[in-house]
């Protein structure tokens, strides 16, 4: 087995249901978040991890996620014809920002038959796998910190949040049997229990770095509620085979596919942006005062 990780896999997709009617005829994953698309968030997290290799998972309803990574002699020409270099840069930059596959899902069978329709472009190498709809704004540093544990582990490594009381009911939920600051030994892993029953108070989120042990694992997982295949039911069970690690983080990101999160996500990021941050601000004040909400 190759053991560097340079290919990261992207899911997506999935419908969108929660953003109808804006994800009627255009992917939830091209939603802008400040500037660019949710996606292109992502991918600039995979690239600045060290990822130069992308496949991106899509459907037949997603062809505008495969034209924005693509060239477009035409937007091109015109922009350069009317001296707008900055952005004929800028659109140059996407395509370049790695090298691009894509593959569709055939039929709608789960995150975890997403995933294993890798398999063929992925081979025997570990790989890392983003959802695009959780945003990491770290500059790479988490999926590159997963990524040193699996290189030097040889076992797959996910991403872990605290989450104190009775939410964590919400979540996918990992217990361990052996914690060394932020890395734990995962042991088991439970779908949304009960609060009573939650093996921890570590959340799975959106990051996993993956051995490809996890393709024979999808191969003989059955499907689970909706007739689709889980991706925590193949994660159980390399659980023993060869192990997996679990990276605690301190920050979640944001959940893009919860319009709240979505929104908290613009204003937060926008408030970053040197160059509408401080106009961002100001008007956030503004509306504030007028409301009498402060």
């Amino acid at each position: 087995m190759n053991t560097k990780v340079r290919t990261a896999v992207i899911p997506a997709a999935g419908l969108g249901t929660r953003f109808l009617p804006a994800t009627k005829a255009q992917a939830k994953e091209m939603l802008t978040v400040v500037d660019r698309p949710s996606i292109q968030w992502v991918i600039e997290e995979a690239v600045a991890a060290g990822i130069d290799d992308i496949l991106i998972v899509t459907s037949p309803s997603k062809k505008g996620v495969e034209d924005h990574f693509d060239r477009n002699a035409e937007l091109e020409h015109l922009l350069e014809a009317k001296g707008k270099y900055d952005e004929l840069a800028e659109v140059r930059r996407i395509t370049d920002l790695a090298t691009f596959h894509f593959t569709r899902q055939g039929a709608p069978l789960g995150l975890g038959h997403s995933v294993g329709t890798a398999e063929r472009h992925v081979g025997d190498r570990p790989f890392a796998v983003l959802l695009p709809d959780e945003l990491m704004p770290d500059g790479g540093a988490t999926l590159r910190r997963m990524i040193d544990v699996t290189e030097s582990t040889g076992e797959s490594c996910i991403s872990l949040f605290e989450v104190d009381g009775p939410d964590i009911s919400n979540y996918g939920v990992a217990g361990f049997s052996e914690r060394d600051g932020d890395l734990v030994t995962i042991d088991r892993l439970v779908e949304k229990p009960p609060y009573e029953e939650a093996p921890s108070n570590l959340k799975v989120t959106g990051r996993y770095v993956f051995t490809p042990e996890i393709f024979a694992k999808l191969a003989i997982t059955e499907p689970g509620r909706g007739g689709e295949i889980q991706l925590t039911d193949a994660m159980a069970m390399l659980i023993g085979d060869p192990g997996m690690r679990g990276l605690v983080i301190k920050e979640a990101g944001y959940d893009a596919g919860q319009k709240l999160d979505w929104l908290r996500a613009n204003i937060e990021l926008s408030l970053d942006d040197p160059e509408v941050g401080a106009d961002v601000a100001e008007m956030l004040s503004g509306i504030v005062r007028a409301r009498g909400l402060g």
